[in-house]
């Protein structure tokens, strides 16, 4: 287990999984992107509280919701810019129909919920 961690296994794994040119791995990370960015300002804003309290925060206040989620769609912006400058276009076209649902359902939650 590990002999799992080496170097060489995050050089393979980087080489045979995020540095392909696939549409469904720009899918999952566009979709997996916004929850670490979510995450990440929970860390750097609201480490003081719960995680479930934060969770509550975000249901409750809508502006705050819309901060949250703006922090969330940079997250996509970053690796969306990463793949589209390592010429991973396939990548990037997955990431962007990610980052357009999960726009689209925040849209939807902040208006009619």
């Amino acid at each position: 287990m590990a002999n799992s961690l080496q170097p060489g296994f995050l050089r393979l794994f980087w080489k045979n999984t995020l540095a392909k040119d696939n549409l469904i791995l720009g899918i999952i990370l566009g979709f997996i992107a916004p929850f670490i960015g979510i995450v990440c300002f929970y860390f750097a804003k609201f480490s003081s509280m719960s995680f479930s309290e934060f969770l509550q925060i975000l249901v409750m206040w809508k502006s705050f919701f819309t901060s949250v989620i703006t922090v969330s769609l940079i997250a996509d912006g970053v690796i969306f810019t990463i793949y589209t400058n390592t010429n991973r276009d396939i990548t990037a076209k997955g990431i962007f129909i990610a980052t357009m649902v999960y726009a689209i359902i925040s849209l939807f939650l902040k208006f009619f919920i």
